[in-house]
Parts: structure tokens; C-alpha cells; sequence
């Protein structure tokens, strides 16, 4: 697994701070990845195809249900 995944991981981990355990919670973990592979589209935009780069990324966002307008523009 790569250092990125396990960044991921540790964001998606609750705690419960009286036992001090901690557990993956799969639906963030999933959503964190789908977030950043749709910021990753953004990596190749050009000034003339931004705006079609910006669809792709709400595109993928949708897909997976994780476009928030408040939190994505």
C-alpha cells in the first residue's frame, strides 16, 4: 500500500477517545479516495478545456455520490 492510501486511511479512522481504539470507516475511506482521483482530472486542464475538465471531475464526484457544492467549488 502506498504512503498516499495509508494517508487516506488514517483521515477515514474514527477514535473513540474514553477507549482510545480507533476503526476504519469504509464509506470515508471510499469517498476520500473518489475525491482525490477527481481532483487528479484537474492535474491535466489547459486554459481552453478547464471548464470541460471541471465537468469530468463533477462527473466522477456524481457517480459516486460525493458532489457537495459547498465543499467542491
Amino acid at each position: 500500500m502506498n504512503n498516499r492510501i495509508k494517508e487516506l486511511a488514517e483521515q477515514a479512522t474514527e477514535y473513540n477517545e474514553q477507549t482510545l481504539t480507533g476503526w476504519l470507516n469504509p464509506e470515508k475511506f471510499a469517498e476520500l479516495i473518489v475525491r482525490e482521483c477527481a481532483e487528479l482530472t484537474l492535474d491535466y486542464k489547459n486554459e481552453q478545456h478547464y471548464q470541460g475538465w471541471l465537468d469530468y471531475r463533477d462527473e466522477i464526484k456524481r457517480q459516486f455520490g460525493v458532489l457537495n457544492v459547498s465543499k467542491d467549488n
